[in-house]
């Protein structure tokens, strides 16, 4: 358990102050900031049993000879094993200017090494902590998170079939050469959830000795600085080093293309998920080319699953990546009430906290509006939330036989919603112009069509001139249509690029097209608006 666990479970008087850990880029700013901040160099990587500097590697190639260069870490050998790892002061003062010889090589390389953290154990939690049991309410609650993960997905079946044949024909046959799926649905459809569901059944397969060992790695395109970091990610994952982009891009080419592996591991067949495969599209679109052309080549054993919102991606790229792409393809079609009501039913198993007629009710809700599966939760979690606190404010003692009993009922339900859709920014899309409902429609539109977030101001305006023109409606014209983009702006309902305001200037929506539907779907102004939500 880590340190910040364990203070979880202190009394509040034992409690001082703050304390403030950084990584050494927010360290180098914080020159004021008092005694209570420290600092974090290093990280440690469970599943390779190593130290990693947290240090930004610089893409220059003499950051690839210093901190990518992977060199062993020199330890003193006259020090025990059961020291503790020492820091000295003078070198994290002296890190900061200017770099010390043991900051100059990446700390990454012994693996299953534990540099001297025998001693460093963690404190058994205090028995006090678990006496409370937890109500059906607050169980409802935990197992409502998005971040939980259900034991079976159902609905989705079908899907699952198809991908645990995709992959099994791949690992199973030796036939990886050229193998990619893509995976596309609009968001909260269970398209990420039924692969990882499938990586966990397929992981007790090989437990089992039914299949034989592969490598699983997962990648989000949100969670990239860039679409170039993906090699970073992905030869880090696979071999447990860190360098910069354009060294692992190498390193993977040598290990794809001519088939250069050392370890043992590297032999395995390798499932490379990329989420949000649509945020890799650079200019001139190699990122995405070498990541699909990896597999093509013979001695690769590369299978690539891409997952993103966009059912026409591949044919809006270039015909060397969509004829890579686009061969097979699996489409997640958005949940109707009953296949919501089921999930939010099998998540609830045992727990007798909901009525059925309040997961009937938040079920076709949702479903009347985009069938997100995310949205669904949320709106039964928070439900659970409003009857927790009411229960608990009313009543003196939380544990009493009322709050055990308690059962969620619709107008809980009902409560849930009218707070989650009549929020401030909902209201604002309500009693905007007419313009300003005509301009966040032709956004949603965008982003359904093309599946990407961002759009232009160029893109958008072609998309509500078409509009207008399809309705009898008057285009306003480009200047009035920024003005009113602008203002859209200064109220936060949409994100605008920084700079100067320009045709090419990137827009977005700063909520969930849900929040658009919802707030304009029955807009008596403009009744015509409905049909492109």
């Amino acid at each position: 358990m880590s340190m910040v666990s364990q203070l979880c479970y202190l009394q509040m008087e034992s409690i001082l102050r703050h304390l403030y850990v950084m990584n050494p880029t927010e360290f180098a700013k914080a020159n004021c900031e008092g005694d209570d901040v420290f600092l974090c160099e290093y990280e440690y990587d469970v599943h390779w049993h190593s130290f990693k500097r947290l240090a930004e590697i610089d893409n220059s190639e003499e950051d690839d000879r210093k901190a990518g260069s992977d060199e062993d870490w020199d330890l003193c050998k006259d020090s025990g094993s059961d020291s503790e790892l020492e820091y000295d002061e003078k070198n994290v003062k002296g890190s900061l200017p200017r770099k010390s010889p043991a900051h100059e090589l990446a700390a990454n390389s012994r693996k299953g090494h534990i540099f001297g953290l025998q001693k460093i154990g963690a404190k058994k939690i205090p028995e006090h902590v678990r006496c409370h049991k937890p109500t059906e309410i607050e169980r409802a609650k935990a197992v409502l998170l998005l971040s939980s993960l259900p034991k079976s997905l159902p609905c989705r079946n079908k899907e699952m079939e198809e991908i645990t044949s995709f992959i099994k024909g791949a690992i199973c046959e030796d036939q990886c050469l050229g193998r990619c799926l893509y995976i596309h649905g609009v968001p909260g459809t269970g398209k990420t959830m039924s692969v990882l569901g499938v990586m966990r059944s397929l992981r007790a397969e090989v437990d089992a000795g039914s299949i034989k060992p592969y490598c699983f790695v997962e990648i989000n395109g949100l969670k990239l600085a860039s679409p170039e970091n993906v090699y970073r990610v992905v030869y880090e994952a696979l071999s447990g080093h860190r360098v910069s982009w354009k060294k692992a891009l190498h390193l993977l080419n040598e290990r794809f293309s001519d088939g250069n592996r050392t370890g043992k591991e590297d032999n395995q067949p390798c499932i490379l998920l990329i989420d949000e495969l649509d945020l890799l599209v650079t200019r001139n679109q190699s990122v995405l080319y070498n990541i699909l052309d990896w597999p093509t080549k013979p001695q690769s054993k590369l299978v690539v699953i891409g997952i993103a919102n966009t059912m026409d991606l591949p044919e809006k790229l270039l015909p060397r990546i969509s004829s890579r792409m686009g061969i097979q393809r699996l489409c997640f079609g958005p949940y109707n009430y009953q296949q919501l009501q089921e999930i939010i039913s099998s998540r609830l198993k045992g727990i007798d906290a909901f009525e059925k007629q309040a997961i009937e009710f938040a079920s076709r809700k949702v479903a009347a509006i985009s069938g997100d599966a995310r949205r669904a939760l949320e709106i039964c979690r928070r439900a659970a939330e409003l009857t927790d606190y009411r229960l608990k404010k009313s009543s003196s003692h939380p544990d009493s036989a009322a709050s055990a009993k308690a059962i969620i009922g619709m107008a809980d339900v009902e409560a849930a919603i009218q707070e989650m859709f009549q929020a401030p920014h909902i209201q604002v899309m309500k009693n905007c112009s007419k313009l300003s409902k005509i301009f966040l429609v032709a956004m949603v539109h965008e982003l359904h069509k093309t599946g990407m977030a961002e759009t232009t101001f160029e893109e958008l305006a072609t998309t509500v001139s078409r509009l207008c023109t399809s309705n009898k409606e008057e285009f306003p014209g480009w200047d009035m249509l920024l003005k009113v983009g602008c203002k859209l702006g200064e109220c936060r309902v949409i994100l605008c690029e920084a700079g100067a305001k320009h045709r090419l200037q990137k827009l977005q929506l700063n909520f969930p097209s849900d929040d658009v539907t919802f707030a304009l779907k029955d807009s008596s102004e403009t009744p015509w608006l409905t049909k492109y939500l």
